[in-house]
């Protein structure tokens, strides 16, 4: 049906005076003896438009219910506080939908952990409303950024033979399922519908890496899986994925590529969602806007992992975690380093090879790699990356040394036999990225079904 979207309609000056139709949903309803009014949002703003319905020749109308859905006719007029309305009468409202009296939506100031029950209506809340207006544009953002910059977008599989963490956390593809008619592993994954094991992706970059051996710069936008269980509010088994690799790049080359691709896409939403970012920064957490400013109109610090596990251990403070050479950084050792040390945003490079995963490249030190993690004040990780092992011996003795079937990676084992190069990327987790930018604090709430152990809808 012809209708103009609610935000065009607040950002067109030339419409005041004009007789326009929009459509939404009630977001509230007030009756009185001459006039009633309906606030009415569809979803393309945060704000709702005013609809005042002159009453005079119909005694009889009753407000609609909150959560139904209108067709409405009529003149655009200035409101109050410099925004616009729309005037009408009753015949010029339709009702599309109507919405029942047990509608759970109908009260405001419900927690984010009750409008977790209800996925499918939540979005028409001002959070979730706002959440996958930023999401939106954040994405859009990422691709403009690569694309702009000569970056092929590659689509890797999502159902694969090998993991590339290493780590066994994923999610077995199978149409058997559970059966006792097979003696062992080997003659029920013989007869399964790949002929062999397979699992959901964790990660494109293995793929992305073949792609970035043929067109030099590529990148990797979509869902990755991890059956890690792990119930907390930065996880999810499902989750979305950026992952640029970039032939003929060392580890200098890609800390500067995700610093340049977090500020251009944190400017993006800066510029483009202004009312959005105004209500996190209300409701979520107040300064967001400032923060965001700062974090983008500095350079990011850099400082080694051996660095920052003698700062910790200076710090005088007392972790949770132990802090010792060798341990796995934690969440709060990471915002410890970006927001008490440095202040900012800081990359921290050269991990031990311990702890990383088997294709980083092993450094002249040979206790540490060329890894780097991107930690950010208020979340702590939110990208990891590394320059990749390209000589082909020392990758195949790193896989050995995890008892890694090689078998599995004839094909990523081939680009270090025929014309390898320096080459390296990083992994940005979409959600966490949009917690940051947001201020919403679980990751549950910035993804429109979110899945975790134990819960799936």
């Amino acid at each position: 049906m012809k209708h103009i979207d609610i935000k065009k309609v607040f950002s067109t000056p030339d419409y005041i005076g004009n007789e326009v139709t929009v459509c939404g949903w009630v977001r509230t309803a007030r009756n009185s003896k001459n006039v009633a009014f309906i606030e009415l949002n569809d979803g393309t703003s945060l704000k709702h438009i005013q609809i005042v319905v002159e009453k005079e020749n119909n005694p009889d109308y009753k407000e609609p219910r909150v959560g139904t859905s209108l067709k409405v006719t009529g003149k655009v007029a200035e409101g109050r506080n410099n925004t616009v309305e729309i005037c009408t009468v009753p015949e010029n409202i339709t009702i599309l939908g109507d919405c029942p009296s047990d509608y759970p939506l109908q009260k405001k100031g419900h927690t984010l952990e009750f409008l977790r029950t209800m996925p499918h209506l939540r979005g028409r809340t001002n959070t979730f409303n706002a959440v996958q207006r930023v999401r939106s544009v954040m994405a859009a953002a990422i691709h403009e950024y690569f694309q702009k910059n000569n970056y092929v977008y590659i689509n890797t599989p999502l159902i694969t033979g090998s993991d590339c963490e290493g780590a066994g956390e994923m999610f077995q593809v199978t149409t058997i399922g559970y059966s006792t008619d097979y003696k062992n592993e080997q003659d029920y994954y013989a007869d399964d519908f790949f002929g062999k094991k397979a699992g959901l992706s964790v990660s494109g970059q293995l793929e992305g890496e073949v792609a970035a051996m043929a067109m030099g710069k590529i990148y990797t936008f979509g869902p990755s899986f991890r059956a890690e269980n792990s119930n907390t509010p930065k996880h999810l088994a499902e989750f979305w994925h950026v992952e640029p690799e970039v032939a003929f790049a060392e580890l200098p080359d890609i800390i500067e590529i995700a610093e340049d691709m977090i500020k251009t896409v944190i400017r993006k939403v800066l510029d483009t969602c202004p009312d959005d970012m105004k209500f996190f920064d209300a409701h979520f957490e107040k300064g967001l806007i400032a923060r965001l400013e700062e974090l983008i109109s500095h350079d990011f610090a850099t400082v080694t992992y051996t660095e920052a596990i003698k700062l910790l251990q200076e710090s005088g403070e007392k972790f949770v975690y132990p802090v010792e050479w060798g341990c796995d950084l934690q969440t709060e050792h990471e915002r410890y380093i970006s927001e008490k040390v440095f202040k900012k945003a800081v990359f921290v490079t050269d991990y031990p090879k311990e702890i990383k995963s088997f294709y980083m490249k092993q450094n002249a030190d040979g206790k540490t790699v060329a890894a780097v993690d991107l930690l950010v004040p208020g979340v702590g990780e939110i990208i990891g990356g590394s320059e990749r092992e390209a000589d082909y011996d020392k990758l195949v003795a790193a896989m050995n040394e995890r008892n890694m079937n090689l078998d599995l990676y004839t094909d990523y084992l081939d680009l270090r036999k025929y014309g390898s190069v320096p080459h390296g990327g990083f992994g940005l987790g979409f959600e966490r990225l949009i917690m940051y930018v947001t201020g919403v604090s679980n990751i549950r709430d910035v993804i429109l079904y979110p899945r975790t152990v134990g819960s799936i809808r």
